[in-house]
């Protein structure tokens, strides 16, 4: 049984209201049958996460910046004391100087914007909107500009993971805080679109750790997200999950208590030759539909 009271991070989704219809979205279909949360049920699920000793919150969905009331959830999130507010976002909106101030008055401190390609050709393709790429980079810069923290994340897909290295090099020049490669998980619209969205690791691994060079060689923070041990040689040190922390996760459909948990025991999965491996007991293994598609055969043990 897992101790909630380590736990002291919310992840609240507000909504499935997106402006992109990313072709690798794991919420699916969600918005065409599941209306945003009312004000009054966010401030109840904030106020009774401050009560149980929670002191960061990320607020997403879906795109959080499209609630309607989106600054007075970020200012009564504030009001009630969390140390810590992400806005885990497509960072569209941050593109907009007046909208980037008046959500940092509100109370929001560090900003997740998503950017998938180093150009809108790519991007845009992934994401179903023309126009999103300048957007999010002008978000990006406008944020920084402000003094904000940034973290960004790229999905890996089919599509871009050639252009991982040229992505890195865009985030160095937006001089974000850190940045981060997850492997595209295979749910939602990515199972829908797996056949052009889902690439095999080996495939993608030399462009991920050509990335991962480019950032450290710029003293930025750089992780990679459901990539194995064993297929991340001399970049140990760049897994996520080593620190990502403990959260709950308030859904609209249902809330998971212990997130962390949850991915290490039903989310991810381990292969036959896994428990072999020396780095069993800290290895998460790859989300489960990855094998379930392509097999355990890339994955060796680490003896």
């Amino acid at each position: 049984m897992s101790d909630n009271t380590r736990i002291k991070r919310v992840d609240l989704k507000v909504g499935f209201q997106c402006n992109n219809h990313c072709l690798f979205c794991v919420q699916g279909r969600k918005r065409e049958r599941t209306a945003s949360k009312k004000i009054e049920e966010i401030k109840k699920f904030i106020r009774e996460s401050a009560k149980s000793g929670k002191d960061e919150i990320v607020l997403t969905g879906g795109e959080p910046t499209l609630h309607p009331d989106f600054l007075k959830i970020v200012r009564f999130a504030k009001k009630n004391n969390f140390s810590n507010i992400q806005i885990q976002t497509n960072g569209r909106m941050f593109a907009y100087p007046d909208f980037c101030v008046q959500t940092i008055k509100a109370g929001a401190n560090e900003f997740a914007p998503a950017l998938h390609g180093s150009d809108s050709k790519t991007h845009d393709q992934l994401t179903g909107f023309e126009g999103s790429f300048g957007q999010t980079v002008q978000g990006i810069k406008n944020l920084r500009g402000l003094g904000q923290r940034v973290i960004t994340n790229t999905v890996v897909t089919k599509l871009n993971y050639r252009q991982l290295p040229q992505i890195a090099e865009l985030l160095v020049k937006l001089d974000v805080n850190q940045f981060q490669f997850a492997f595209v998980h295979i749910t939602g619209q990515a199972a829908e679109n797996k056949k052009i969205i889902v690439p095999r690791k080996k495939e993608a691994l030399p462009y991920v750790k050509a990335a991962l060079d480019i950032g450290m060689r710029a003293r930025k923070m750089v992780m990679t997200e459901a990539i194995p041990y064993c297929l991340m040689s001399n970049y140990e040190e760049c897994i996520a999950e080593k620190i990502i922390p403990g959260a709950s996760v308030f859904d609209i459909e249902f809330t998971i208590s212990d997130y962390d948990n949850y991915r290490k025991t039903i989310g991810k999965a381990k292969g036959p030759e896994c428990r072999r491996c020396k780095k069993f007991d800290i290895c998460e293994g790859p989300w489960k539909e990855y094998p379930e598609m392509f097999g355990w055969s890339e994955f060796r043990p680490i003896e």
